[in-house]
């Protein structure tokens, strides 16, 4: 099992060490909802993660119910039961170790934000570079 939770501690969760399907998404929505460029999802089938805490359920959508930390506003889960039925997504950043489960592909691109798709042509540092000289 893999585990994971938000920012405060507030809600943990384990959820299955295999991903149904672990992709990047670009949509819009979650990216609204996250207030970031992407979120990655981690798809498990529902009854495989265990959530300890109580997170706030917010309609994002028609279908789609946005699973996220009162405390500290992690967002964590995803559900969709007309996309995919008995299962929900994990966003895989919050992860104890992100890097568990591969990266299988991006979604929903039609929405991607231009410069995400050349973030490989952009210097790249390790650390916080610190202020531009004067």
């Amino acid at each position: 099992m893999l585990t994971g939770g938000c920012h405060c501690g507030a809600i943990r969760y384990e959820t299955a060490d295999e991903a149904i399907h672990h992709s990047l998404c670009h949509c819009l929505d979650c990216r609204k909802a996250a207030g970031a460029p992407a979120v990655a999802w981690a798809l498990a089938p529902a009854d495989q993660v265990t959530i300890t805490g109580d997170p706030v359920w917010y309609a994002s959508s028609e279908h789609g119910r946005r699973g996220f930390c009162g405390v500290c506003g992690t967002g964590l889960f995803y559900t969709n039961d007309v996309i995919f039925p008995g299962q929900i997504d994990v966003q895989s950043a919050t992860l104890d170790d992100p890097d568990a489960i591969p990266l299988q592909g991006q979604i929903q691109i039609a929405e991607r934000i231009g410069w995400m798709g050349h973030l490989e042509q952009l210097p790249a540092f390790d650390r916080y570079p610190g202020p531009p000289e004067a």
